[in-house]
């Protein structure tokens, strides 16, 4: 692979897809407001399950970030992977910062009682899984063939099997 093409080549960086969404549903919270989650959660209510939905996204990331430190690999999806980050939370998940950013940004919109930044949910995990979890696992696998195939076999793409 080339420099230029050694890499994912997702639509945006994941971090930018997650800050697009909490904005669009902050700003539809204003145009068209729902007010679901402030009838179903007290204010106190909201922001104790806020905080722990914050603090697991936090621990999730810390893990993913380490794992990929220690394999020696950036996990900037700009830059070429070097080696596959297989251990540690990524035993049981392939996508753990992915899964970080749900549940970050299901903490905004409880914490925030923004329902439109809850029910992005569901097309922020569309662009995600078709335009950077299915590109990055395109080039994982050109990249390190059967390792990858292998990892691939044994660890579930979005958590732990049933």
């Amino acid at each position: 692979m080339t420099s230029e093409s050694d890499n994912p080549g997702v639509i945006a960086l994941p971090p930018l897809i997650a800050l697009a969404a909490f904005l669009a549903g902050i700003a539809l919270d204003w145009l068209v407001p729902i007010g679901a989650v402030n009838a179903m959660l007290w204010p106190t209510g909201r922001v104790v399950v806020a905080a722990i939905l914050f603090l697991m996204a936090c621990w999730i990331v810390f893990r993913a970030v380490r794992t990929f430190d220690r394999a020696g690999t950036p996990y900037d999806v700009r830059k070429p992977a070097v080696a596959l980050a297989a251990s540690d939370i990524y035993t049981r998940t392939r996508n753990p910062m992915y899964q970080a950013f749900a549940l970050l940004l299901l903490a905004l919109a409880v914490g925030l009682a923004s329902d439109w930044t809850a029910l992005l949910l569901v097309p922020w995990a569309l662009v995600m899984h078709f335009g950077v979890v299915r590109r990055e696992e395109g080039y994982l696998e050109r990249k390190f063939g059967d390792e990858y195939r292998r990892y691939r076999a044994q660890v579930p793409r979005y958590g732990w099997p049933f």
